[in-house]
């Protein structure tokens, strides 16, 4: 990079990239192709990689990478999870997010990417952010693991687009196979770290691989965004753990914890709904929540609960009922009195969004949170909340 193009980029940071784009560049010396992609990338990264968008120096690549890359808040959980050790071996590393951050329990560090455009701005990357002790190979991932030795880790992040650049979902569809390196990984790592697409079924996943000893489901501002399964050649009993930013509820698969006891019997005369956050609707525990937290499912197809008290620790949303209501006419006149705008979900419940909203005459939005559901033994009903 020239510094006719380092003083572009810097000029025009906060510029509109699409808008640059047209406009071009008055000097001809202005490399503007990666110019852009530059701008482009530490934009994105402010949000999605802060602690890299703070170093002046670090180099972005194209945007399909960025877009495909960990954000800095997941990557720093698979570290969490990644433990500490000699050596750990990324054998699909990328653009390198979860390499910088996982390589940090360790000593030593092998970053494996078959792109050569990726691997050299990796390698400038890890030289600016003083991760002297991560080893660069370009090459194919899955090589590279039938010469290597012994890890403490193996970590793998399937690519999840086919030859056409469609997405892909199934372990078998994805690149590599993990089915074909499974028992190569384990055998040559004490643990290996799979990174899967958030649209699997976790529990045909965990039957399809084996050897699973953990399952983590990590959602960021409730939306679920990544899969994590830990491998060991030791079976062990299977731990799900379900994340939302800083909120965990964890479980073992086979344990049966106490029943506690609600003690509601009328399901529409509480003060409290909870709507359970998107790894947990993920993990599909809702028996164990009522165990767990002494609340009622409204239904066991509505997946939203409600007690008589506040309940901090629940694992997702929680919110004051101000009335409940079925679909009469009347009832439902007087219940949204005053109401003319409101946030509405549907949770098993024979009408959508658009049409209930029309029915009801309400612009959305507000600080009125309304739930429309089926509740077991009583029909279809309206729940009118605000948070608390």
């Amino acid at each position: 990079m020239n510094q006719v193009t380092r003083d572009f980029i810097r000029e025009h940071a906060e510029a509109d990239v699409r808008q640059l784009a047209l406009r071009g560049a008055k000097d001809p010396e202005v490399d503007l192709t990666y110019a852009l992609e530059q701008i482009a990338g530490r934009q994105m990264a402010r949000t999605k990689i802060p602690s890299w968008a703070a170093v002046d120096s670090i180099v972005y690549p194209p945007h399909l990478s960025m877009e495909q890359c960990s954000s800095e808040q997941t990557a720093r959980y698979k570290a969490s999870i990644a433990g500490k050790g000699v050596l750990v071996v990324d054998l699909t590393a990328g653009f390198g997010v979860d390499m910088a951050f996982i390589s940090q329990g360790f000593q030593r560090a092998v970053h494996v990417e078959r792109q050569p455009a990726l691997c050299a701005i990796s390698s400038e990357n890890y030289k600016r952010l003083g991760l002297q002790h991560i080893e660069v190979v370009c090459g194919d991932g899955v090589a590279y693991l039938h010469q290597m030795d012994h890890a403490d880790l193996i970590y793998l992040d399937p690519a999840r687009r086919d030859v056409h650049g469609g997405r892909t979902y199934g372990i078998a569809d994805c690149t590599p196979n993990v089915l074909e390196i499974l028992d190569e990984m384990v055998e040559k790592a004490d643990r290996v770290l799979l990174k899967l697409s958030p649209m699997l079924d976790w529990r045909k996943a965990v039957e399809d691989l084996g050897k699973v000893n953990e399952v983590h489901i990590v959602s960021v501002d409730n939306e679920c965004k990544e899969l994590l399964l830990v491998l060991t050649k030791e079976v062990k009993p299977l731990k799900v753990v379900c994340v939302n930013n800083e909120k965990v509820f964890s479980f073992d698969r086979n344990y049966k914890s106490p029943s506690q006891k609600s003690g509601i019997t009328n399901p529409l005369q509480q003060e409290y709904l909870f709507e359970p956050n998107a790894s947990i609707m993920k993990a599909g525990c809702f028996e164990l929540l009522e165990q767990r937290f002494g609340v009622m499912q409204l239904d066991k197809n509505s997946h939203l609960f409600v007690a008589d008290k506040e309940i901090p620790e629940f694992p997702g949303r929680q919110f004051i009922i101000k009335r409940a209501t079925s679909m009469n006419k009347h009832e439902l006149k007087a219940a949204l009195a005053g109401i003319d705008r409101a946030n509405i979900t549907v949770r098993n419940f024979p009408m959508s969004v658009a049409e209930l909203r029309k029915i009801l005459k309400l612009k959305d939005g507000g600080d009125v949170f309304i739930f429309a559901t089926t509740v077991a033994g009583g029909g279809h009903q309206l729940f009118i909340c605000r948070k608390f």
